[in-house]
């Protein structure tokens, strides 16, 4: 099997799998047209730990830790559990940061902008061209001689620090502690809206093993699939992406998810602009930082901390978001969420000329 996941093919054997995952997940309990996204799951478990208290996003994802850790496993498994890290780690933890800014005012990473398109939500258009865009901004500044440096060697137990989050987040989940005042907290959950709506744990945490090891296998990448055709022509990643929208299609119209239209599309809005200009402002930090946020928990779970200093910052835009009205809701974008994402765009654009090899 293993063989066939390393092949030419990988990309759309994983992409087929993860498509079909991501709707029988929105079946079990996951929000409509949100099997699997990095950002909105990032931003339930920031609410959870209580950074920021939008009550209707607060739950323990356990998809996510099941992404890191299915990948550390896969990694130990092949020799490819490799620690590293010191490429420009606060640079990459500020790009994670205001990708999440981006994507909170589309409302999904790329994984979900696909998801919603093949649950028939017409916004995401807005949102994939503007992905495209900033990947093709990205494209631009990485044939410029942009890079953030190279990763070095770290002791083995340094990549050890991403694994043990996601298992202390399954244990918080389990536990569920209520020691803070008056019986809330430290942990949250949600009671109602999109935190409130999730498959049970272990169906959830199964998902998400089995998709960090298809992962870590076949190098799945949303961003790194548009950034390869784009720069080398090359569609082996790219598959992946066709697969996955594929076979989510599919399994949407086979079990009666499927509902074509802009109104009324679950965890989405209609303002196309910044539906475009979030996803531009993803697309581009992405790139910048080497893949798609999906990808980042993979490598995480392979021991780089430089992609955990991504996730980490994914993990504090989300709080930021939600405490300074910058995040999106059904009715529209946050009342900042506008200069929020042209800020974040300055500050990538500055990033990409700035750590551009001038002998490249």
């Amino acid at each position: 099997m293993d063989r066939f996941l390393m092949s030419k093919n990988g990309p759309a054997i994983a992409g087929l799998i993860l498509g079909v995952i991501a709707a029988l997940l929105v079946k079990f309990g996951n929000p409509g047209n949100m099997g699997f996204c990095v950002a909105c799951f990032t931003r339930d478990i920031a609410g959870a730990f209580g950074l920021h208290r939008a009550a209707v996003v607060q739950y323990l994802r356990p998809e996510i830790a099941g992404f890191i850790l299915g990948a550390f496993a896969s990694a130990l498994a092949f020799a490819e559990y490799r620690p590293r890290g010191g490429s420009s780690p606060m640079v990459r933890f500020a790009l994670g940061f205001f990708a999440m800014i981006g994507a909170l005012v589309f409302l999904g990473c790329p994984w979900r902008a696909y998801l919603r398109l093949a649950g028939g939500d017409w916004n995401a258009i807005a949102g994939i061209a503007g992905l495209i865009a900033g990947i093709g901004i990205g494209v631009w500044f990485l044939y410029n001689g942009f890079s953030l440096g190279a990763a070095r060697p770290t002791p083995k137990a340094a990549g050890l620090v991403m694994p043990l989050l996601a298992l202390a987040i399954l244990a918080l989940l389990f536990a569920r502690p209520l020691f803070g005042p008056e019986g809330a907290g430290p942990i949250f959950f949600s009671e109602k809206g999109p935190g409130a709506a999730h498959a049970p744990i272990l169906i959830s945490h199964g998902a998400g093993l089995v998709v960090g090891w298809l992962a870590q296998r076949t190098r799945f990448c949303t961003i790194g699939a548009v950034r390869d055709l784009i720069m080398v022509r090359d569609s082996h990643l790219f598959k992946g992406i066709a697969a996955f929208i594929l076979a989510a299609f599919v399994a949407n119209m086979a079990l009666g998810q499927f509902k074509a239209g802009f109104e009324g599309q679950p965890v989405a809005h209609t303002m196309q602009l910044w539906n475009f200009l979030g996803m531009v402002l993803s697309g581009l930090a992405f790139t910048l930082a080497g893949g798609c946020p999906g990808r980042m928990l993979i490598m995480s779970g392979e021991g780089d901390s430089d992609a955990g200093s991504f996730i980490l910052g994914m993990l504090v835009g989300a709080a930021f978001a939600h405490n300074f009205s910058l995040a999106s809701s059904g009715a529209g974008i946050g009342g900042f969420g506008a200069p929020a994402t042209i800020i974040g765009l300055i500050f990538c654009l500055l990033v990409g000329f700035g750590f551009r090899n001038k002998m490249a």
